[in-house]
């Protein structure tokens, strides 16, 4: 039998029981070499520098420290990095491709939770949920004499502002509902968006013609702000906006204001910054519904996430290719 390739945990030590409880904790030291009691949150305490001096494959996850460059010198050993959660924007430093490490995610496993809170507020919000629960508890009974005009999700027009994995899954979900769904995204041509199954449409146009519109795009230098002033002005009257991917995607101050004169509400589990202050009018608007960052994997759903690092540890150890390698080049557009 092969001798399993030594590895270390790295990542937020509470986390590691959610992330591999024992099922699958018990299948990867099957193929790698771990101590489940050794979990690195700083690279320079002395038994992680020992363990780190011999590590052939880190195991990542929320908490872990930045793979600089004296991290890596600590770890010449080191081929490969499993993380268990999503994007690896902020860990991977140009260090880690310069030096030929392989990296593999768990993005696409952690998409899947997003993009199913995203589908049930487009659909709650359709119904006017947030707004009626509201004014249900206030009067003590309901608020309407009959047919509520302008609420349902017959045909409701639904616009994905980002291909990423999250928006792709998300078009998936979305596809069984009697719903119009468009999509923008400057990395997709017409070809790619007609696989998906959506149209293409520039920013504005999408805005202009979406009752829901749903962000997904990544945070980059060239996406703060994507939703500001001018684009919330564009989107019609009653329409809702839904931010799952990052809060600088959003100008609030601007959005605020679109808030306050009841044009518009917004469903937003990602805030710029986060939390939020305590003084942030967002709390108390009664058209913005805010959510503590829950969208991502939470609860049992992190156990997602460790299986996906146990199977690309499976492969690694039986000198397969990794299904969730990431590609650096496309991490400026992922999410």
């Amino acid at each position: 039998m092969p001798e399993r390739p030594q590895a270390l945990l790295a990542m937020t030590a509470r986390n590691v029981p959610y992330v591999f409880p024992p099922e699958l904790l018990a299948r990867l030291r099957a193929c790698v070499d771990v101590d489940p009691a050794v979990v690195a949150h700083d690279f320079t305490a002395p038994r992680v520098r020992e363990v780190l001096a011999r590590t052939e494959v880190l195991i990542t996850g929320w908490g872990c420290p930045r793979l600089d460059a004296a991290a890596l010198d600590a770890a010449p050993r080191l081929r490969a990095v499993l993380h268990a959660a999503g994007s690896v924007k902020d860990l991977a430093t140009e260090e880690v491709w310069r030096r030929g490490i392989v990296v593999s995610s768990a993005a696409a496993a952690n998409a899947l939770p997003v993009a199913e809170y995203a589908l049930a507020v487009i659909l709650l919000a359709g119904k006017d949920v947030f707004a009626l629960r509201d004014r249900l508890r206030g009067r003590r009974r309901f608020p309407y004499g009959g047919i509520l005009p302008g609420v349902g999700n017959h045909g409701r027009r639904v616009g994905v502002v980002g291909a990423s994995r999250v928006g792709r899954r998300l078009i998936e979900l979305l596809r069984p509902h009697d719903l119009t769904v468009t999509l923008t995204d400057p990395y997709v041509d017409a070809p790619e968006a007609a696989r998906l199954g959506v149209p293409l449409l520039e920013l504005d146009e999408l805005l202009r013609t979406s009752d829901v519109v749903t962000l997904h795009a990544p945070a980059t230098p060239g996406t703060r702000h994507l939703i500001g002033a001018r684009e919330l002005a564009l989107m019609p009257r009653g329409a809702v906006l839904v931010n799952t991917a990052r809060g600088a995607l959003v100008d609030h101050e601007a959005l605020i204001g679109q808030l306050r004169a009841g044009r518009l509400s917004a469903v937003l589990d990602v805030t710029d910054p986060e939390p939020l202050p305590a003084g942030s009018p967002l709390y108390d608007l009664p058209n913005a519904f805010v959510t503590p960052h829950l969208a991502g994997s939470q609860g049992n759903e992190v156990a997602r996430l460790g299986r996906t690092v146990v199977e690309e540890a499976e492969r690694l150890a039986a000198g397969a290719h990794l299904r969730h390698a990431v590609d650096p080049a496309a991490l400026e557009r992922s999410a």
